[in-house]
């Protein structure tokens, strides 16, 4: 039976709209979470935290497996998965249960986006319907985090966090049912040549949630204590047999030969960095507006919007500068952005404007997010060879979501510690709050003042129109 490759492409988008929407559809309902569940404000940070390292962490190991094991039936166990876990998430009554429910529905994520991506550039052939396919793709992703701010805080407020969750799972299984007759059956690679390494997966993740775990625990217990020097000692020993691991593994994860290029290991870099500090202003920012300003759920969407409406103009505007200018200067221009919009959005207290105190920060900062982040993914696949640039654009994707687990971690250690210190100083819980908001913010800025050194460092690459298009579908 013939099968409409729009229709494909309609599936495939509506699924990584929704996987992309679950990254900032959480964000409003936090404090609704935190006061409902009793979470520590410590332990808040694992609802996005443990969502995004799961998707981090087994990203590459979901594309082998699509590879292996047939596109489309990988497609559909992680729908199947992904809407479960939001099941379980939307129902949770524990901080543990919701947790571990959000870690798993990264996994699911982590098994049905590259597998979309694969059947996508089965479905259409190289050329210009790839490319307007790719940029329905991409633009439906970058709508799914835009719109997440807004459809979570109209579901907090009108209904209940769990919404947030219970969304997803009659969509999901819309999605599940109409796959198989929209969707063409694409078989995996024989038995006997499978080849999973699933010990480098094993090694990668358990390393990096270590290392996560670590940081988030100095805040209550010290950075000397036994619990986080061993945290992070064992997160450093397990990624150092991950790399062992990768050196030697017939099929690795990361290809470790892809970091000879210049432009992939700088480009890596800056999108870790740029990863970390969209996280953390995006989760400081979102309790800022509701425990400080007193912003309902809604509200606190809407006054993301902007932000989300300068990244999508970014994004279109970006690629034309890349061809005009080149990588680096295109790149060199977002990070300084993201600096000043992190610098002005530090500037707010707990009364002023929302107009001249947040949005001028919120709209740089969604530019310059955009601005440095669309350059450095077309550095990272142009210069590979061809046929490695969809491995590249994993491990470029993947170090985005594990770098924004790790710098959330980070800030939000340090910006708990430093509203603790300022309460035992006799600030008052607001003013308390809001030092700690702008520690946070302070921290996410030196993230995205370290991407100036690191653009510095990279290569400047000319790609041409042909290229900026291939680089984009492979991204």
């Amino acid at each position: 039976m013939r099968r409409s490759p729009w229709a494909t492409l309609a599936v495939l988008a509506f699924a990584q709209f929704i996987v992309v929407l679950d990254v900032t559809i959480v964000n409003v309902a936090l404090p609704d979470i935190q006061s409902d569940l009793g979470f520590s404000a410590e332990n808040l940070p694992w609802v996005i935290s443990a969502y995004t390292l799961l998707f981090g962490g087994f990203l590459l190991l979901g594309g082998r497996a699509a590879d292996l094991l047939g596109s489309r039936r990988v497609f559909v166990a992680g729908l199947a998965l992904f809407g479960v876990t939001s099941l379980v998430a939307g129902v949770a009554t524990s901080p543990g249960i919701l947790i571990a429910a959000r870690a798993v529905q990264g996994l699911g994520g982590a098994m049905l986006s590259p597998a979309a991506l694969s059947i996508l550039t089965v479905t259409f052939p190289h050329g210009r319907e790839r490319n307007i396919a790719m940029g329905v793709w991409g633009g439906l992703a970058g709508l799914g985090g835009t719109l997440g701010v807004v459809v979570g805080g109209l579901l907090v407020d009108s209904l209940d966090w769990r919404w947030v969750f219970f969304v997803n799972v009659p969509v999901v299984a819309l999605l599940v049912v109409i796959t198989p007759a929209v969707v063409r059956h694409l078989p995996g690679v024989a038995a006997g040549e499978r080849d999973f390494d699933a010990a480098g997966a094993a090694l990668g993740t358990t390393g990096l949630l270590a290392v996560v775990y670590g940081v988030v625990r100095a805040e209550p217990v010290g950075w000397g204590s036994f619990e986080v020097v061993g945290f992070l000692a064992a997160g450093v020993v397990l990624l150092t047999a991950f790399l062992a691991v990768e050196a030697r593994s017939k099929a690795p994860l990361v290809p470790l030969r892809l970091f000879r290029s210049r432009a992939l290991s700088t480009a890596s870099t800056a999108l870790g960095l740029n990863g970390a500090a969209f996280l953390s202003m995006f989760f400081m920012t979102s309790l800022y507006l509701q425990q400080v300003r007193g912003d309902s759920a809604l509200e606190a969407g809407v006054h993301f919007l902007p932000m989300g409406v300068a990244a999508i103009a970014a994004a279109v505007a970006t690629t034309g500068l890349v061809h005009r200018f080149g990588t680096r200067p295109v790149q060199l221009g977002g990070a300084l952005f993201g600096v000043a919009g992190l610098a002005l959005l530090r500037g707010a207290d707990a009364h002023g404007g929302y107009a001249t105190e947040l949005l001028p920060g919120l709209i740089l900062f969604g530019v310059g997010v955009i601005g440095l982040g669309v350059p450095a993914q077309i550095a990272a696949v142009v210069d590979v060879e061809h046929h490695e640039a969809g491995a590249a654009s994993g491990v470029v994707t993947a170090f985005n979501q594990v770098g924004g687990a790790l710098g959330l971690a980070v800030v939000t250690t340090l910006a708990l510690s430093h509203s603790s210190a300022a309460l035992a100083a006799g600030a008052s819980q607001e003013q308390a709050l809001v030092d700690g908001f702008h520690r946070g913010l302070l921290i996410a800025a030196l993230f995205t003042a370290a991407n100036v050194v690191v653009t510095l460092a990279s290569p400047r690459l000319s790609p041409d129109e042909k290229q900026i298009a291939e680089a984009a579908a492979a991204a």
